[in-house]
């Protein structure tokens, strides 16, 4: 994939609960691509989809374009997001894998959050990840270094 980016993708971190030592997580990455330039989204696009990406579209400021990677239908392995290097969201997905690696109360919340997430809405992914993006919004707003709206 960083091949593939090359020159348009200035940084890729993974940034999902398996870069989380300690934190149960599904077999899937979550990786976060900040691009150089968002002009040039349609050419990461071309070049991901060439290597086996699927796009699923762009999310705006909920996570920004979204490519994924199956091993077999609706089974994904990877979900790549894309937005513009250093900006809001590139921090936000930063700073929350960094104050879940330091403080085991709140890896411990989000791991109990993701277990009754998954009881209550086990085919409902939708539900599933609009209610982990509240606990996270909740989280960052009172993180150092947070970036907030307008800020």
């Amino acid at each position: 994939m960083r091949r593939a980016g090359g020159e348009l993708l200035a940084d890729v971190q993974h940034v999902g609960s398996t870069a989380v030592p300690g934190l149960p997580a599904k077999p899937l990455l979550d990786l976060v691509g900040g691009m150089r330039n968002s002009e040039a989204i349609p050419k990461l696009v071309g070049r991901l989809i060439g290597i086996g990406y699927i796009y699923r579209g762009d999310g705006g400021d909920e996570g920004g374009h979204l490519l994924v990677r199956e091993s077999s239908p609706d089974v994904r392995t990877i979900h790549l997001h894309v937005v513009e290097d250093g900006d809001r969201q590139w921090k936000n997905y930063l700073h929350f894998r960094d104050l879940l690696r330091r403080d085991s109360q709140i890896r411990t919340q989000y791991a109990d959050l993701k277990k009754q997430l998954r009881s209550r809405y086990p085919t409902d992914r939708e539900a599933y990840t609009a209610f982990k993006h509240d606990f996270i919004r909740r989280m960052l707003s009172g993180a150092p270094g947070h970036e907030r709206d307008g800020e």
